[in-house]
C-alpha cells in the first residue's frame, strides 16, 4: 500500500512540481522578533476568507434571491437543512470576525510601517481588499430580506445618494430603480456571489504574490541582533495553523451559544423601526453623519462628511507614497499620530453607536 501511495504521489509530483513548492517554502524564511506577533493576522484573514467561500457555496445551494422567497429560504436553511443553522452561523460570524481581523491587520501594518519601499503596492492591494470585503458585508446584509437588513440597507443607500455630483445616479445604479425591491436584491446577490468574489480572488492573488516575493517587513528601529530568521515551512506555518485553530474554536463557541438569527421578514410598507443601524463596521461613519449638523457653512452636512471620508480614504491608500521618512527607514511621528487619531476615532464612534443609540 505504501509503495502504491508513493507511486501516486510521484505521479502527481512529476506533473504539478509539488517538490519545488515544498523546497521554496522550506527555503523561504520569516523574521522573528518582539513584534512578529502581528504577522499572523494576514494568514488568519486568508484562512477566514477560505471559510467564507466554503460556507457561502453551501448556502448558495438553498438560497433563493427573490423578495417573495429569500426570507423563507433562510428559514428553511436554519430549520430544515441538516446543520444549516451551523453553516449560516459560521458564515455570518466569520464575516464579522474577518472584518475585525482586517482592521487589526491594516492598522498593525500601518504602525509597523510595513508599507514602506518596496512594499507600497502590497499596502495598496491590501487597502483595495479591505474595501472589497466591506462591499461584501454591505451586499450580503440585504440577502436574508429581514426587517433589520432592509431598513439598514435603505439607510446605507441614502448615504450613497449623498455622494457629491454622482450620488443620485449611483444610488439608482445600486438599487436598480428608485427604491429597494427585487432589482436591488438581484443586484446585491450577484455582486455578493459573482462580481465581488472574482475581484477579491484577483486582488488576493496579487497581494499574496507581493508578500511572498518581497517577504515580511522588519519594523523600523528593531535591533537586528535580536532578529532571527525562521523557516516559513514548517515553523511559521505551524504557528499560523495554531492561530487558525484558536479562531475556529472561537467561531464554534459563537455559533453554538449565539446562533445567527433569521429575523422578521421585511415589509417595505412598514415604518422604519427605532434603533436601526448598519453592521458594526459601518457604525463609526453612521454616527458621524448623525452628529454633524445639517448645514456647515455653505455645504450640506452629509456631503461634507462624505467628502471627508473620500479624502481620508485616498490619504490612507496613498500613505506609503506620502510618508517619505518611512521610505528612508526613519520614524515619522506625524503619520504615527494620524494613525493613532484614526484608530481612536473609529473605536470611540463605534462604541458610541451602541452606548448612546439615541444620539
Amino acid at each position: 500500500m505504501n509503495a502504491r501511495l508513493q507511486r501516486v504521489i510521484a505521479y502527481f509530483d512529476e506533473r504539478f512540481q509539488f517538490d519545488g513548492i515544498v523546497k521554496f517554502a522550506r527555503k523561504k524564511t520569516v523574521p522573528e522578533h518582539s513584534r512578529s506577533f502581528w504577522y499572523y493576522f494576514g494568514g488568519i484573514s486568508l484562512f477566514l476568507t477560505g471559510i467564507q467561500i466554503a460556507t457561502g457555496l453551501m448556502l448558495l445551494l438553498y438560497y433563493t434571491p427573490s423578495v417573495d422567497a429569500a426570507h423563507e429560504s433562510i428559514q428553511f436553511i436554519m430549520g430544515s437543512v441538516k446543520f444549516g443553522w451551523l453553516i449560516r452561523s459560521v458564515h455570518s460570524w466569520t464575516a464579522n470576525i474577518l472584518i475585525g481581523i482586517l482592521f487589526v491587520h491594516m492598522f498593525s501594518t500601518y504602525f509597523l510601517k510595513a508599507y514602506r519601499k518596496p512594499r507600497e503596492l502590497t499596502w495598496v492591494t491590501g487597502f483595495v481588499l479591505f474595501v472589497v470585503f466591506l462591499a461584501f458585508g454591505f451586499s450580503g446584509y440585504l440577502l436574508p430580506w429581514n426587517e433589520l437588513s432592509y431598513f439598514a440597507t435603505r439607510v446605507g443607500t441614502d448615504i450613497v445618494g449623498a455622494v457629491p455630483f454622482i450620488g443620485k445616479w449611483l444610488k439608482t445604479v445600486v438599487l436598480g430603480g428608485p427604491a429597494i425591491g427585487q432589482a436591488t436584491l438581484s443586484r446585491f446577490f450577484w455582486f455578493h456571489v459573482a462580481v465581488l468574489p472574482l475581484a477579491a480572488l484577483a486582488v488576493i492573488f496579487v497581494h499574496v504574490w507581493l508578500v511572498q516575493s518581497l517577504g515580511m517587513s522588519k519594523p523600523i528601529g528593531v535591533d537586528e541582533r535580536k532578529v532571527k530568521e525562521i523557516p516559513f515551512f514548517p515553523d511559521f506555518l505551524f504557528k499560523d495553523a495554531l492561530a487558525w485553530t484558536f479562531i475556529l474554536v472561537l467561531i464554534g463557541v459563537f455559533c453554538v451559544f449565539l446562533p445567527w438569527e433569521v429575523g422578521k421578514k421585511a415589509d417595505p410598507f412598514a415604518a422604519t423601526p427605532l434603533g436601526i443601524k448598519p453592521e458594526w463596521y459601518f457604525t463609526f461613519m453612521f454616527t458621524t453623519l448623525k452628529i454633524v449638523p445639517g448645514h456647515v457653512l455653505f455645504l450640506e452636512g452629509e456631503v461634507l462628511v462624505i467628502l471627508a471620508f473620500m479624502v481620508g480614504a485616498l490619504f490612507w491608500m496613498l500613505a506609503p507614497f506620502l510618508d517619505r521618512k518611512a521610505s528612508r527607514g526613519e520614524k515619522s511621528p506625524l503619520f504615527a499620530w494620524i494613525g493613532i487619531a484614526l484608530a481612536i476615532y473609529v473605536a470611540v464612534f463605534t462604541v458610541l453607536t451602541y452606548a448612546a443609540p439615541n444620539l
